[in-house]
């Protein structure tokens, strides 16, 4: 194989193609950082520079090509198997799934992040590979406390000990992108404050944008291929993109952050982390440290109180407001992002009663989803749809969810979800769940093509992954009843702002 593939010369058409990407993407932000006016000594200087130049753009592309290498040696054994892991053989598949999960992990953080986001997305993928890169959540490796403080540092132009009373070494938690420092702000003649220290992962930047010439590059060899058309590869990566850049930019996690308070200002049971200006950088983001257990302990818990039904309801009417209210949804809300910080409070004043009432703290919003007009009044009918068991309704509503539909039976898909909800109505509503409808419509819309967008299929699997810990917290809970009991009041999000208010805020 090494002969035949030096004979044919493809190697060096690789290396070729990865040298002059690299070169084509230095050009272009070179010319980008251009001044208008060259003064005649400038010509002077060209020689040294566009000597480096070639031999920075030499280094760039062997790089690339160390990259590939390494990552076609990652990913060979899955997909090796890939071919012989058919769902049949339950244990083989398996095999398949835990070998292509640890190569995941192994290739770095632009594919563990992809891993994640491809688990919202059961509109492109089977069942068990999304639930598999759900998974994706796990602990990351942590880097070194003096690349911490090298970060920190350099971020903010003071050392360390100026900034902050103490910080603790080693990391609270260590994701693929960053890891979390619990530290104390210096107070300045004020009272030291808790805070938690964000910081990225040294070298995650470069390393995901030649991972993002790499994957760009298969993308387009794909778009030769007919029967992956339909995945929309190209626009899946330009919103995998956005994605990242959200992700690796701790700056715009505080904006996000931002947005969510101000969003909140008047909820006594929901708060988010705020961040610290002007302590905020792109690699750096210090916030607020935020005490609490994770929502995980009430989940799993066997005993039934009503603090369950309390977090279950506080949990739908947060979405709700997101979705149908602000426009503006964390879309990353498993309950690793979710801390319980229990308080009291006096139901009767004037009386000695005090009674416990649960408090959700919100982390790590980096992923967020924004739905165009057309694109929240379409998933409010599908919702309806799904609530008031109507399969025609839903059907059409899905197929309305890309402009470029590419669906081949539009009409075998509709008539397929019809029956497939004539079968749920004759059941009993108490063994039948909402979360698995959507599980089955969206298998159906995988099988049949039907293109949805992201950003909307990132709100419905997070309705999705909501419903699924409020159905452990209280089985006797409906999300879909209660959207369905909001939306029909009124569709104006003036009307459902002040009804979702008056429930939740003081």
């Amino acid at each position: 194989m090494s002969l035949a593939v030096v004979r044919s010369q493809f190697s060096p058409r690789i290396a070729a193609f990865l040298v002059g990407e690299a070169t084509l993407m230095r050009r272009l932000v070179a010319e980008s950082e251009a001044p208008t006016c060259v003064p005649l000594s400038y010509h002077s200087d060209i020689q040294p520079s566009y000597v480096l130049w070639i031999f920075s753009s030499l280094v760039e592309g062997m790089m690339l090509l160390l990259r590939a290498l390494y990552l076609v040696v990652v990913f060979a054994p899955a997909l090796a198997v890939a071919p012989f892991a058919d769902p049949s053989d339950a244990k083989l598949r398996l095999f398949w799934l835990e070998l292509f999960h640890s190569s995941l992990e192994r290739a770095g953080a632009a594919f563990i992040k992809w891993g994640q986001w491809a688990a919202t997305r059961p509109d492109l993928f089977p069942k068990d590979v999304c639930e598999t890169m759900s998974k994706l959540h796990s602990k990351a490796p942590a880097h070194s406390f003096s690349q911490t403080r090298k970060t920190v540092e350099g971020a903010f132009g003071k050392r360390i000990e100026e900034l902050f009373e103490d910080f603790e070494e080693e990391p609270l938690a260590s994701g693929s992108v960053a890891q979390v420092h619990r530290a104390v702000l210096r107070g300045q003649g004020k009272k030291p404050v808790t805070v938690a220290v964000k910081v990225r992962h040294p070298g995650v930047t470069e390393v995901i944008r030649r991972d993002f010439i790499l994957i760009n590059w298969v993308v387009k060899a794909c778009s030769h291929f007919s029967g992956l058309r339909y995945l929309r590869l190209e626009d899946s990566v330009q919103q995998f993109a956005v994605f990242m850049l959200t992700q690796v930019d701790l700056a715009r996690e505080a904006a996000h952050l931002s947005r969510f308070l101000y969003n909140f200002r008047s909820w006594k049971d929901v708060s988010f982390p705020k961040p610290l200006y002007p302590l905020v950088h792109p690699a750096v983001l210090v916030e607020t440290y935020e005490r609490g257990e994770s929502v995980s302990r009430f989940v799993d818990s066997p005993k039934r109180s009503h603090i369950n039904s309390a977090l279950a309801h506080i949990g739908t009417h947060t979405l709700l407001k997101m979705l149908l209210v602000d426009n503006f949804i964390h879309a990353d809300l498993h309950p690793g992002n979710i801390l319980v910080r229990m308080e009291r409070f006096n139901p009767v004043p004037g009386k000695g009663l005090f009674r416990s009432h649960p408090h959700l703290v919100f982390l790590d919003v980096g992923m967020t989803a924004e739905l165009s007009n057309k694109d929240r009044r379409t998933l409010l009918e599908f919702f309806k749809g799904i609530a008031m068991r109507d399969g025609r309704k839903t059907a059409e509503c899905a197929l309305q969810f890309s402009e470029l539909q590419t669906c081949p039976d539009p009409k075998g898909f509709v008539r397929e979800v019809e029956d497939c909800f004539k079968d749920w109505n004759a059941m009993d509503s108490a063994v039948l769940h909402t979360g698995d409808c959507i599980q089955e419509l969206l298998e159906r819309v995988r099988r049949h093509k039907v293109n949805i967008d992201g950003d909307v299929c990132t709100v419905i699997v997070t309705t999705l992954v909501l419903e699924g810990w409020q159905r452990k917290l209280d089985p006797e809970y409906n999300i879909m009843e209660t959207l369905q009991s909001l939306v029909l009041q009124s569709n104006m999000a003036s009307s459902l702002s002040y009804t979702i208010d008056s429930i939740m805020a003081p």
